[in-house]
Parts: C-alpha cells; structure tokens; sequence
C-alpha cells in the first residue's frame, strides 16, 4: 500500500523535513512516475487518485497470507489495510456493524464515530483495535488523514517527507526511500498520525513523542525515529464532548 498527501492536508513532522530532499521534486507533481512506479510492478494495482489533496495505492499481490491487504471505500472515506484484527467480534458489536464486515470497515466505521459523535477520545479508538496491523485513511470530505501501526509495528510500514514536504507513507520501504531520501523511516509502532493532531502515541497518550536521530555505520545521520518521552506530559488531553452531532475531524 501506499499515499501521498499533500502537505496541505497532512502537515509533515518537522523532525522528518530536517532530512527530506532539497530537490524540489514533488511526489504529487504531474511529471512524478511515483502511481505508475508503483502498478507497472504489482498486478492489479489500483491508484485512487484524490485530486489536489493526493493519492493511495493498493495491490494485493505478494501480501502474506497472515496479513492481508484489503481496500474500501464509504461515502468518500478511503481506507487501506494491512494485518488482521483479533478483537472483530467486539469491535462489530461496538460500532453497530454486521456479521459481513471487515477490518477495513471496522476502521472505517470507527473513524466515523471518532469523527461525527467522538464518545471516545482517539487515543482509545486505535487502542481498542487489538491485533498485527498498519493502515492509511483518508476522509475526501473533511480532507482529514488517520493513519496508525500496532503496537508492536507486526507489518511493513514507512513514512518520509518528499522534496516539496508531501506525505509519504508506504508498506514498501524501498519507495519511501526514493521518494524521501534521508527522511525515510519507519512509522512508529503504537502511534497513529492525523492531520489535525499530527503524530501521538496511544499506547502512552499522556507523554510527549520526540524524535531521535537515525545513525549510520559511517556515523551519518539518515533520518528520525519517534520515541515516547517519558519525562514530558502533555496538558489536558481529550476533547470536551459538544454533542452527538458535532463534527470532530478537526479536533482530534
């Protein structure tokens, strides 16, 4: 799997712009071979393109069959999947869904709740997912970005910055480091990433995440990892609750 998305709907950390290419080459440029890179090597490849906002990618081929890779869409909420949920039953039962659904679905659903009626503050939401898993969403409509790895980062998964700042996030690190150069690293588990409250840890959601420089054998900085900092706290976490029928895209 994989997305860009334009720095103006997904503001990149700064700590992963302190290493991006100086080129000036975007991902999401009309000259980028970036979509057509990615499906000219994958069988039945499919790029959703999502306007100026940017675009996701998915394939099933050559996912291991533990950790499969499932796409969905519902009213213009696109999500990608990879791993599986070991909780499903409960979760179904929690958001209302029906014998028939997916993980894909399930976050969806649970993205939508997080984002109309927000009875849960979205530290709790991904936390509450129990199983090996990555996944990229993006809601066309509110332009919002909800991406998040398990706990113990169980599948394949990387983000950087491109040379115009964009968004870069992959299963495949081999993209991710042609696109972003030194910027490529990979996502930290027990984290999730949203437009609005940019990266958090849910496993740790009242401590602050700082970013520790990559070193190579050469002693060559090649990128940031995000650590939580257990020294630092955040202030109020959580949003105050305005009403079932508020819209919290914005806020978590």
């Amino acid at each position: 799997m994989l997305a860009v998305f334009n720095k103006s709907v997904a503001k990149t950390p700064e700590a992963l712009l302190q290493n991006s290419p100086n080129d000036g080459v975007s991902s999401l440029s009309d000259g980028s071979l970036l979509p057509s890179h990615f499906s000219s090597g994958r069988r039945g490849a499919v790029v959703v393109n999502l306007g100026p906002s940017g675009f996701i990618a998915y394939s099933s081929e050559g996912h291991s069959p533990l950790f499969p890779r499932l796409f969905g869409v519902v009213d213009d909420i696109f999500c990608v999947f990879e791993g599986h949920i070991e909780n499903i039953p409960h979760l179904k039962q929690q958001y209302g869904l029906n014998k028939t659904a997916n993980e894909v679905i399930i976050v969806i659903e649970a993205y939508r709740t997080l984002r109309d009626r927000g009875p849960y503050p979205a530290d709790q939401v991904v936390s509450d997912i129990k199983g090996k898993f990555s996944f990229i969403l993006f809601d066309l409509t509110a332009k919002a970005t909800f991406i998040a790895s398990d706990a113990d980062g169980s599948t394949p998964f990387f983000w950087g910055a491109d040379g115009e700042a964009n968004l870069v996030v992959s299963s495949d690190g081999d993209i991710v480091k042609k696109s972003c150069g030194k910027s490529y690293a990979p996502f930290p588990k027990g984290c999730f990433f949203t437009s609005s409250g940019g990266l958090q840890s849910y496993e740790h959601p009242v401590n602050e995440l700082k970013a520790v420089p990559r070193v190579d054998s050469s002693g060559e900085v090649v990128g940031m990892v995000f650590k939580v900092d257990e020294g630092s706290k955040k202030g109020k976490i959580g949003i105050p609750r305005v009403g079932s029928d508020a819209n919290w895209s914005g806020k978590f």
